[in-house]
């Protein structure tokens, strides 16, 4: 009697399949969205706004200490480019100009809590082998 293998399970077949995109549209977006993301500012400014709602652009400049203005305003315009924040601007003197994450926004920063989620399992493996390593 022969054993064959079990075939995968349907969750990782479809991870795979996922993860091979074959829409070079799609892997471009995905090289993109690691850049953006991956560029301190974009996650930073998703964690704020998912625990503190819409903010005005000085609160959220008061709250990330390290970040020029020009900076703030250039990763929000970015990230309203890409659909990730809603922009509201108040005709009010003087102006008054709003952030708050849209359902893409706040479903990215859920896409990425992955990362927090890892790093917190592996940290101690991370750590030791950094130290390893550096012993080397």
């Amino acid at each position: 009697m022969s054993v064959t293998p079990a075939p995968e399970t349907t969750d990782q077949t479809h991870r795979d399949s996922a993860c091979a995109a074959a829409d070079p549209r799609i892997d471009a977006l995905v090289t993109e969205l690691i850049g953006r993301v991956a560029d301190k500012w974009t996650m930073v400014l998703l964690e704020l706004l998912e625990e503190r709602g819409e903010m005005r652009f000085t609160q959220i400049a008061r709250a990330v200490p390290g970040i020029s203005q020009k900076m703030l305003t250039q990763t929000l315009r970015r990230m309203e480019r890409d659909g990730m924040v809603c922009r509201t601007v108040h005709a009010v003197v003087p102006p008054r100009v709003d952030y708050r994450l849209t359902s893409l926004g706040e479903s990215l920063g859920e896409a990425f809590c992955g990362v927090w989620l890892w790093a917190e399992q592996h940290l101690a493996r991370v750590e030791q082998a950094r130290r390893e390593f550096d012993e080397r």
